[in-house]
C-alpha cells in the first residue's frame, strides 16, 4: 500500500462541541495515531479559514487522507469532500467523525465525552487508511421539467421555469388548474381578491409557449433518474373536443343530470357535462361518465355507452361532443420533477359533537369562502340555508388541528382565515361574531396588525375549546339556534352561545392519495402524512430522490406567500440543474460482481430506489445497477446471499478496522 499520510482536524463548533469535549486533548491524542502526520483543532472547520487549513496542509505536507472530527456528515461531508478536491486530493479519501451529535450533544460528563471523541477519531483514522480513490462521474440533464399539481404552487413554479424558455409539462388531475386558491374569495391580511391574483397567472400558463397544460390527467409511471426521468401519464377522455369547445354552456343548460358541485363544496349542483368554474383553464367542458346517462359502468370497472340521452350533443352548435374519445397514454422525458399536489381539507364530520353534516348551517372554511365569493352560489351574500342573513355567527378554530385525536400539528392558516371571516361578516352583515380560539397565532407579515384591526371591529373573542354544537335549546332565547358549548378559560367556566351559523376552521391535511404519490415519485412521508424534505433547514424543498422537489402544502400546511416562495425555490433548483447541463453522480454506491451473482432478484426486491434490475446477459440472469439511481444505502449488499453486491467506499477491510478501533476501548 502507498505511504499513507493522514491529517486530522478537530472542530470546536463554537461551544457546541468544545463546551462538552476537550477538543485540544482530542487533537493531541490524534497526533499519536499511526500514519497521522498533522493534527489540528480549530474553532469552525467548516468556515473558509478552516477549509484553507486543510487545503494548505494537503499541498505542504503531501497529505493523502483527511479526517475531520466535527458535526454530522449529513451537514458537511460534501463541504469537506469539496475542500479535499480543491486541495488536489480525491474527495473519497476523506472521512468524517461525528463528535457533535454522537458525543457532545448526548453527554454531560466532559471526561466521558472526551474519551468517546478520542474513540471516534481513532476509528475514523483506522478506516480512512483503507479508503481508495473513486472515479467522479457525470451525466447529462434533460432540460424539460414535470410539474405535478396545478394549484398556485405548481402554477408559480411552471411560470418561473417557462420564463427561462424551458419546456414545462404541468399535470393536473382535475379538469382545470387553479387548486384550492381559486376557490377562495379574499386573501389575508391584505384582503386582495384571490381570483384577481390567480386568474391572470392561470391565463398566462394556458397561453405560455413553453408550458403544456395536461389537465384531467394523472401520472401513472415514473422511471429513470435525475437528468433522465421517463414519464408515462394518462390523459383522461373528456368526451369533448378541446379544439372545438367554445365554453358557451349550452351543453350544461340542456343536461338533466345533476350532482353536488365539488368546486362549490356541495353548496350547489353541477351537471353531468360541466365546466368547473367560469375562469377554468383549459376553459372546456368535461363529461362525467359516472353521472352521464350515456355511460354504464360494468362489474369489471369498464364503461359502455348506452345511447341514452345525448342532449348535450344535440345542443352543442360547435359539434364538440365526441363520444369516440378514449384515454390517451402520453410518454415523455424530463430532467427534474416538482411535486406540488397540495392538501385536503379535514372532514369535520369525524368530530361528531360539532354537528357537521347534521346541521345545515355548520360550514367548513372552504364552504364559507364560496358563500362570500361574488361568483359563488349566493352571489357573495352571507346567507343561511333558509336564505336569511345570520344574526350571530360562531367561528371555531383548531378543528382537527392541535388535537391528539386527529392532527397534533398546527395548520398555520386557520387563525388568520378565521379572523378574515370575522371581518367579512362584520363588513357585510349586522351579525354578532364569536371567535372561539385556543391561542391566536399571527406570525406573518401584517398578521398581528390584522388581528388588532379585527379586535377593534367588535368581534367577541372567547379563549377556549368548543365542546359541542347542538340544536337542543334550554331557554327561549336559544329556540331555533345552534348552541355552541365551550370552555371560556378567561372566565374559568363553561358557556353556551346561541348562534345562527357556525364556521369550522378545519385542518389542512395530507392528500388522500399521498401514499400513491409517494410510491410513484419515491418520496418519504413524515408521521403527519406530509412529504418529507431532505433537510428541514438546509435543503427544505429537495427530497432524498435526486431531481425530485416538493413545494407548497404537500410538504406541510402553509399560507399563499410561503407557498409561492417555495415554488420559486423549486423552480430555481430545477433551473440550476438545467443551466449546468450535467450532474455529478455519487461514487460511493453499490457495484455487482457478476461472477458471484445468481440473478435471484433479492437486490431488486429490497431496493427502495429501484436501482438494481435483473437482466439477461448472454443467457445468464444477472443484476445490473443503474448508478444514477443508487444512493449507496447498502440494503442490497445486506440482502445478497452470495456477496455479489458490495458498496464502494465501505470495504470489508475499512469497516473491520473501524469496528476494531471502537472495541479497543472495551478491552
Amino acid at each position: 500500500m502507498e505511504d499513507v499520510k493522514i491529517g486530522v482536524y478537530v472542530c470546536h463548533c463554537g461551544s457546541n462541541i468544545a463546551g462538552t469535549v476537550d477538543v485540544e486533548e482530542v487533537a493531541k491524542y490524534a497526533a499519536t495515531l499511526p500514519h497521522v502526520v498533522i493534527s489540528r483543532d480549530y474553532s469552525y472547520m467548516c468556515s473558509e479559514p478552516g477549509q484553507e487549513l486543510i487545503k494548505d496542509d494537503i499541498k505542504k505536507l503531501d497529505l493523502n487522507r483527511v479526517v475531520v472530527a466535527s458535526c454530522s456528515p449529513r451537514m458537511h461531508e460534501l463541504t469537506f469532500r469539496n475542500t479535499c478536491q480543491d486541495g488536489g486530493l480525491n474527495p473519497y479519501l476523506y472521512e468524517q467523525a461525528n463528535i457533535r451529535e454522537h458525543c457532545s450533544w448526548v453527554h454531560d460528563d466532559k471526561k466521558v465525552a472526551t474519551r468517546k471523541a478520542k474513540d471516534l477519531v481513532r476509528a475514523a483514522v483506522k478506516r480512512v487508511y483503507y479508503h481508495k480513490p473513486l472515479e467522479v462521474k457525470e451525466a447529462p440533464v434533460n432540460p424539460n421539467v414535470l410539474v405535478v399539481g396545478g394549484g398556485i404552487a405548481g402554477i408559480q413554479a411552471s411560470l418561473d421555469i417557462a420564463n427561462g424558455e424551458h419546456k414545462v409539462y404541468l399535470v393536473e388531475r382535475e379538469p382545470s388548474i387553479g387548486g384550492h386558491m381559486i376557490q377562495l374569495d379574499r386573501t389575508f391580511p391584505t384582503l386582495d381578491c384571490s381570483e384577481c391574483i390567480l386568474t391572470p397567472k392561470m391565463t398566462e400558463v394556458g397561453q405560455h409557449p413553453f408550458i403544456e397544460v395536461l389537465a384531467y390527467s394523472e401520472v401513472e409511471e415514473v422511471s429513470g433518474s435525475i437528468g433522465q426521468f421517463k414519464i408515462k401519464l394518462r390523459k383522461k377522455a373528456r368526451y369533448v373536443d378541446e379544439s372545438k369547445c367554445v365554453a358557451c354552456g349550452l351543453c350544461e343548460e340542456k343536461c338533466p343530470w345533476e350532482t353536488d358541485s365539488e368546486f362549490e363544496m356541495g353548496l350547489t349542483k353541477r351537471k353531468a357535462v360541466y365546466i368547473p368554474f367560469a375562469q377554468a383553464i383549459p376553459n372546456v367542458a368535461t363529461i362525467d361518465k359516472d353521472l352521464c346517462a350515456n355511460f354504464k359502468q360494468l362489474d369489471d370497472g369498464s364503461y359502455v355507452q348506452t345511447g341514452k340521452c345525448k342532449l348535450c350533443e344535440k345542443a352543442c352548435e360547435a359539434g364538440a361532443i365526441d363520444w369516440n374519445q378514449s384515454d390517451q397514454i402520453i410518454e415523455f422525458e424530463v430532467g427534474s420533477i416538482i411535486v406540488a399536489t397540495g392538501y385536503d381539507q379535514f372532514n369535520p364530520s369525524a368530530i361528531t359533537q360539532y354537528g357537521y353534516g347534521k346541521y345545515d348551517n355548520v360550514l367548513t372554511g372552504l364552504q364559507f369562502e364560496r358563500l362570500t365569493c361574488a361568483a359563488g352560489p349566493t352571489g357573495g351574500k352571507i346567507l343561511l340555508k333558509n336564505g336569511k342573513e345570520p344574526e350571530s355567527v360562531a367561528i371555531i378554530h383548531c378543528v382537527g388541528s392541535r388535537d391528539q385525536n386527529y392532527h397534533e400539528y398546527c395548520s398555520r392558516v386557520c387563525c388568520m382565515y378565521g379572523l378574515k371571516y370575522a371581518h367579512l361578516i362584520k363588513e357585510f352583515t349586522n351579525a354578532d361574531v364569536y371567535e372561539f380560539y385556543i391561542d391566536m397565532r399571527c406570525f406573518g407579515e401584517g398578521f398581528e396588525e390584522f388581528y388588532k384591526r379585527v379586535s377593534e371591529e367588535g368581534v367577541n373573542f372567547i379563549r377556549g375549546k368548543v365542546a359541542k354544537i347542538t340544536d337542543q335549546a334550554m331557554t327561549e332565547e336559544e329556540q331555533g339556534k345552534l348552541i355552541v358549548t365551550a370552555e371560556d378559560t378567561l372566565l374559568g367556566r363553561m358557556i353556551r352561545v346561541p348562534v345562527d351559523m357556525a364556521i369550522l376552521c378545519a385542518a389542512l391535511e395530507s392528500r388522500s392519495d399521498a401514499d400513491k404519490v409517494a410510491s410513484l415519485f419515491t418520496l418519504n412521508r413524515r408521521a403527519d402524512g406530509f412529504f418529507l424534505e431532505r433537510h428541514v433547514k438546509l435543503d427544505p424543498v429537495a427530497t432524498p430522490t435526486d431531481g425530485v422537489f416538493i413545494c407548497g402544502c404537500c410538504e406541510g400546511p402553509r399560507d399563499i406567500p410561503d407557498t409561492v416562495a417555495q415554488a420559486e425555490a423549486t423552480a430555481a433548483k430545477a433551473l440550476s440543474l438545467i443551466s449546468k447541463g450535467k450532474i455529478t453522480l455519487e461514487s460511493a454506491i453499490a457495484h455487482v460482481d457478476e461472477t458471484k451473482c445468481l440473478g435471484c432478484g433479492r437486490c431488486e426486491e429490497i431496493c427502495t430506489f429501484h436501482a438494481p434490475k435483473i437482466v439477461n446477459r448472454n443467457g445468464i440472469m444477472v443484476s445490473e445497477l443503474n448508478e444514477i439511481l443508487c444512493k449507496g444505502c447498502g440494503a442490497c449488499a445486506v440482502a445478497c446471499p452470495t456477496d455479489a453486491m458490495a458498496i464502494r467506499h465501505f470495504t470489508q477491510e475499512g469497516i473491520s478496522a473501524q469496528v476494531s478501533a471502537l472495541t479497543e476501548a472495551l478491552q
